[in-house]
């Protein structure tokens, strides 16, 4: 069995750290030549809410060699095809692509390679490429869980073989609703992602704030709405039903479900936005695969997203020198609450 992580940054190195530490030979991969050097020097450390260090095999992309039975995928999606079409030939005859990216990003995968050799997953838990060779989990120990399905054509072989090794690290659940679950994660992540970082802010900054709270709720409001049009049956994650605790259709049920925001919130609070991360780099982010699949959708089906298209704006505007990363941005929202 033959397994690699390609785009090993801030959560891959830690997933790899995780697998290698539990006895499971894996290959981290990743473009960036000082984080490489660091990983082959020093090992991968793992810092936060744990602390250790182990010896990994880290290795660039023209570096690898297959076939691979595993490829497990946590790239930006901004490159998705290319990616992908560059990890075809590289996968074993029953070889599987596993997708933990953010938004919903199975087609672009088996639109390459087919729906027989993608599984998607979602990734309960959030980190910070702190240095090179170092990542920071952010999220704390027992709040750790992946969520996976499978595509049309996956093999119960090929599903065990994947939830073995993510088993390595924590819980795996079975989602039969995987787009449920991914509208889920997309609901956490276009509110609590996007918002943090067109503020410049942590989780924490957004769910413990009576501003960021009362942005929060709208936005949340809206990514159920346009879920719901697009015919998503929005999964529980964690044993909470968001929907049942934060989708409001009264000002009172709106008062009550802010009020949650940082109860439900508490464990991921230091959480820094991978789309902040990129921000802070100078990097493109994924805003556009994240608050804009709410945007799109929300057009097509004629629905409102005014705090999306507010997200999306401020993030565009700080990529492109227009605005700076600023708490003082929570006021550019103040005409939509």
């Amino acid at each position: 069995m033959k397994c690699a992580i390609y785009g090993a940054g801030s959560l891959g190195t830690i997933l790899g750290a995780y697998m290698t530490k539990n006895g499971t030979e894996v290959e981290l991969v990743n473009h960036n030549k000082e984080h490489i050097a660091a990983l082959r020097k020093n090992g991968a450390h793992i810092i936060g809410t744990v602390d250790f260090t182990v010896p990994v095999k880290a290795i660039f992309p023209e570096e690898m060699s297959g076939p691979y039975d595993v490829i497990f995928l946590m790239t930006k999606q901004l490159d998705n095809h290319n990616v992908v079409s560059f990890l075809q030939p590289l996968l074993a005859e029953k070889g599987v692509i596993v997708t933990l990216q953010n938004g919903i990003p199975e087609p672009s995968v088996y639109e390459v390679v087919g729906k027989e050799h993608t599984i998607g997953v979602v990734v309960e838990w959030g980190a910070t490429l702190t240095a090179p060779g170092e990542s920071m989990l952010t999220s704390e120990p027992d709040s750790l869980s992946f969520h996976m399905g499978k595509t049309e054509g996956i093999t119960e072989e090929q599903y065990a073989l994947v939830k073995e090794l993510l088993e390595k690290m924590c819980p795996v659940d079975f989602e039969e609703n995987l787009t449920g679950t991914r509208w889920t994660k997309l609901l956490i992540n276009s509110t609590f992602s996007g918002i943090g970082a067109a503020i410049g802010g942590l989780f924490g900054d957004v769910s413990e704030t009576r501003d960021g709270q009362k942005v929060a709720i709208r936005c949340m409001k809206e990514c159920v709405d346009v879920g719901h049009a697009e015919g998503a049956e929005f999964a529980m994650i964690q044993g909470k039903d968001l929907t049942k605790l934060f989708y409001y259709t009264n000002p009172i049920k709106r008062r009550i479900g802010e009020a949650l925001i940082p109860v439900a919130m508490k464990k991921h609070r230091l959480l820094e936005p991978s789309m902040l991360q990129d921000l802070k780099k100078g990097k493109p982010c994924e805003v556009d695969a994240i608050n804009g699949v709410v945007c799109d959708a929300g057009k097509k089906h004629g629905i409102p997203t005014p705090v999306n298209d507010r997200v999306r704006e401020i993030i565009h505007n700080i990529q492109d020198g227009k605005l700076t990363l600023s708490k003082g941005n929570i006021r550019l929202f103040d005409d939509l609450v």
